[in-house]
């Protein structure tokens, strides 16, 4: 059973999100220009998409952190 989380605590994780969910849309144009160029580095590409991915996982953590826990 996890505990509460204080009304503090909420505006932290949320406000953390928020951050994560600007790099995350600012990757995901990154990677669109990137993919415009001539020349792609195969290496940046993965490396910005690997990101991409941990920043949206973390996303999905913090927010189920925000669901209040259902009695059993």
């Amino acid at each position: 059973m996890s505990q509460r989380l204080t009304d503090e605590e909420i505006e932290e994780v949320e406000a953390r999100v928020e951050v994560l969910r600007i790099e995350h849309r600012d990757l995901d144009d990154a990677i669109a220009t990137l993919q415009e160029q001539a020349f792609i580095d195969p290496m940046q590409m993965r490396r910005m998409k690997k990101r991409k991915l941990f920043i949206k996982d973390m996303i999905n953590k913090l927010e189920s952190m925000l669901i209040p826990d259902m009695p059993a």
